[in-house]
């Protein structure tokens, strides 16, 4: 294929399809509204299946220098005494799934990604306004009133996305009921719980809050869910107080509190639901990410499941050159099942977490202890993106 591809969205997803595409040997434009690559938002945990595939790009020394090895586990605790309810030991993941799982700011993982990408494939300061798609392509609209025709587009656009749109009658998202807070502690200022290398979930009425350590153990990353009332602002540019999310958490723990209490300017967003798509492309024009998917972070797979989505696309539109739309075809439809199955799951641990105390807590308790969960996981860390699309891409 010498013909070009657009990438509308310049996160995570957007530059991990850049840059396997551009890996690929294919002709790829990232077309990003900000005036500079960056991103809000906090920790994020990239998981053996994405830690393969970043792998493959080739350019972890940033990466490694930044991230946090989980090596000691992954906990459950009551929210009224921190009690452990369950345990899993993460270190045991490489044994398990070649890869080890890692604690990682989302910028730093986003300057990781950015480094497959030369710069001149990257436009700034270009906020897409619109598409129109042809039998050939598409041309996209700019708010400078510029425009540029591409045989391929991939709208990597997040939750508000221009050019899902394009491919499917955009519905209104769900209302779900609860905010999220976000905040980044000094570790000095953390108690030393806090400070260990383990995804702590606390898990409580109504509400939980996770916690652990980035960049490079400094900061300790805090998530926490609560209901969210009258608040329905879903912008990652909002913020609350330490006081309003301390009132969400009272009578807890008093190391949370502890915790808590240095959480400097939280961020607050409303969490929206949206029902997985029947589809994600359309002639030459396709999705990916939370364009494509929009999950509840329960399961700590939003950036993970992106990047297996750039991954998965890239080979298909690679082994397809001269049928774009074959490519876009074999990719939404070796990927719909799983992004799908771990969005619904997702969507699951929103009651399932916020149960109280009583008999269906008890139950839900008792449960976190059976078994081996890592294991249990395997469908999920066990995978390879592109596996899968060579599998797919052999069938079609």
């Amino acid at each position: 294929m010498s013909s070009t591809v657009a990438i509308v969205g310049g996160g995570i997803g957007g530059l991990a399809a850049a840059g396997f595409l551009h890996k690929a040997g294919l002709n790829v434009t990232v077309y990003e509204q900000a005036a500079e690559l960056r991103e809000v938002g906090a920790g994020v945990v990239v998981s053996p299946n994405a830690m393969r595939l970043l792998r493959r790009l080739g350019e972890l020394d940033r990466f490694l220098g930044a991230a946090v090895p989980i090596e000691t586990g992954w906990e459950f605790r009551r929210w009224q005494d921190g009690s452990v309810l369950s345990s899993e030991e993460m270190s045991r993941c490489e044994e398990l799934y070649g890869e080890s799982s890692y604690f990682i700011h989302r910028a730093d993982l986003l300057e990781t990604i950015r480094g497959a990408v030369p710069v001149e494939l990257v436009h700034l300061d270009a906020r897409c306004t619109g598409i129109d798609l042809r039998p050939d392509g598409a041309v996209l609209h700019f708010a400078n009133g510029s425009h540029s025709a591409a045989d391929v587009v991939i709208g990597a656009d997040g939750v508000h996305s221009i050019i899902r749109g394009a491919v499917v009658t955009p519905g209104p998202a769900q209302y779900s009921g609860m905010c999220a807070f976000r905040a980044l502690v000094p570790a000095e200022q953390a108690p030393m719980f806090a400070r260990r290398p383990v995804h702590t979930l606390w898990l409580g009425p109504d509400h939980h809050l996770v916690h652990y350590p980035v960049s490079a153990g400094r900061k300790i990353n805090i998530v926490a869910f609560a209901p969210a009332r009258d608040f329905r602002d879903e912008s990652w540019s909002t913020f609350a107080t330490i006081e309003e999310l301390a009132a969400e958490f009272r009578g807890w723990d008093p190391r949370l509190l502890e915790l808590i209490a240095h959480a400097g300017r939280p961020g607050r967003w409303a969490l929206v639901d949206r029902a997985p798509l029947t589809t994600w492309s359309k002639g030459r024009v396709t999705l990916l990410g939370d364009a494509a998917h929009a999950m509840f972070p329960f399961y700590a797979q939003g950036a993970a499941q992106a990047i297996e989505d750039s991954a998965a696309l890239a080979l298909c539109l690679a082994v397809h050159r001269d049928d774009p739309e074959l490519a876009l075809d074999v990719y939404q439809r070796v990927r719909m099942p799983r992004a799908g199955r771990i969005q619904q799951l997702s969507h699951s641990r929103k009651d399932i977490n916020h149960l109280p105390d009583g008999p269906e807590q008890q139950r839900r308790d008792a449960e976190l202890c059976k078994g081996d969960a890592l294991v249990r996981s395997g469908w999920i860390y066990a995978y390879d993106a592109e596996d899968a699309a060579r599998q797919a891409l052999s069938k079609s």
